[in-house]
């Protein structure tokens, strides 16, 4: 019923609990999930697990908040991506909260990964944070639309949505919109389409309600497609429903 599209399994919280993040899944009816890539060095881990678990796929690309790590360069991604298992670029983007100063070297990196991303046309996994009007000038100057992509635990305003939707990218909620103080995020759930819409965890960071301040996982996915469920009027298998058919048309390379 749900597919959580952004999770880090590979990070030591989960890494080191795999059966039981599985039964997990398998008990809420999370049949699938894409684990991220966030660094070259560890890409290898990542492959590996999509390549022993038929329903886990992996994404390749630099976070923008890793500044002392390898530096990717578009034939990098591009090979690394030639693989059944791996159906997207990314996470890649902008990040202005976390890091200060001259950040020339993230928008140039970031314009690395959609160049990847067009070259073997697998799509975008992207992450911005106060940082969206750059992040939307580079999506569109290096025309990101020609990959799609989708925005990963989107916490923009509407019109920001809007825009991304205009270039051909999904929005995916994360367990932010559970948060008490996330009433702006919860309009914004309300208003896209849902044929625009994903859910994810971001396991293992940002528990969603009722497990807020425990170790997040796959498995409790469904949380973030019952809230949208509360705020859009439709049943938790409606949004399941319409989430994990948009994965999958999304994420091309990926089978269910």
């Amino acid at each position: 019923m749900f597919v959580d599209s952004h999770c880090h399994i590979n990070f030591p919280d989960l890494a080191s609990k795999l059966p039981e993040i599985f039964d997990l899944m398998t008990a809420n009816q999370v049949s699938h999930a894409l684990c991220i890539g966030v660094e070259l060095e560890k890409f290898p881990d990542i492959r590996a697990l999509a390549e022993a678990h038929s329903n886990v796929y992996a994404s390749v690309g630099v976070h923008p908040d890793h500044e002392d790590c390898t530096e990717p360069t578009v034939e990098e991604l591009v090979a690394l991506a030639d693989h059944p298992k791996v159906v997207a670029i990314g996470e890649t983007g902008l990040d202005y909260f976390r890091l200060t100063g001259d950040l020339e070297w993230q928008r140039e990196r970031f314009r690395t990964h959609i160049r990847a991303a067009r070259t073997c046309g697998k799509p975008l996994v992207i992450h911005t944070r106060s940082a969206a009007d750059d992040t939307l000038r580079i999506m569109r100057e290096e025309q990101a639309g020609e990959a799609g992509g989708v925005m990963h635990c989107f916490t923009e305003s509407l019109a920001v949505a809007e825009a991304a939707i205009e270039l051909g990218f999904y929005i995916s909620f994360s367990g932010i919109v559970t948060f008490k103080n996330a009433a702006a995020l919860r309009e914004v759930a309300a208003s896209i389409p849902l044929e625009r819409m994903l859910i994810e965890t971001d396991a293992p960071y940002l528990a969603p309600v009722p497990h807020r301040g425990h170790i997040n996982q796959p498995g409790f996915v469904k949380h973030v497609a019952e809230e949208i469920g509360r705020v859009r009027g439709l049943s938790v298998e409606a949004v399941g429903e319409a989430t994990s058919q948009n994965f999958f048309r999304l994420f091309a390379a990926a089978r269910p």
